[in-house]
């Protein structure tokens, strides 16, 4: 019986995620990395390196999966893909050199993008309420 449940709540997680909007799904991924980022902190302090290592590479995978699903053809793509690299370059430094620090400057860079991406998401949500509101219509005879 239990399983069953387990096997709903697992389909249910892979529909909400599959019919989430593009902008809602970053934001997904950008929290993500941003948590492993903080988990991967507490395994440095805490010199639970195994623990720090398994979140370091969560947090790489988030970032190629960003790296990954950007359309180069745009400039801001570009302009992206560079900072995903970096980021991905410095929690690598973290992992090797088990390097708090580097993770508070990775942690800064990963806010900013969601706090930006977060604005654009909903700003689009308002354009499209708004488009999709009556319009006033007069009716004179």
């Amino acid at each position: 019986m239990m399983n069953m449940y387990a096997q709903a709540y697992d389909q249910y997680k892979k529909t909400s995620v599959e019919t989430l909007s593009p902008g809602k799904l970053l934001l997904m991924l950008y929290e993500g990395a941003i948590k492993n980022v903080k988990l991967a902190r507490e395994g440095i302090k805490e010199k639970d390196y195994n623990k720090a290592h398994n979140h370091l590479i969560k947090a790489q995978d988030i970032i190629t999966e960003l790296m990954v699903t950007l359309k180069m053809e745009y400039d801001i793509a570009k302009q992206l893909y560079s900072i995903y690299d970096y980021l991905y370059r410095r929690l690598v430094e973290a992992n090797v050199r088990k390097d708090a620090a580097i993770l508070d400057e990775v942690e800064v860079f990963l806010t900013e993008l969601r706090d930006t991406w977060q604005e654009v998401v909903k700003k689009q949500a308002q354009s499209l309420l708004e488009k999709s509101r009556p319009q006033n219509i007069s009716v004179k005879g």
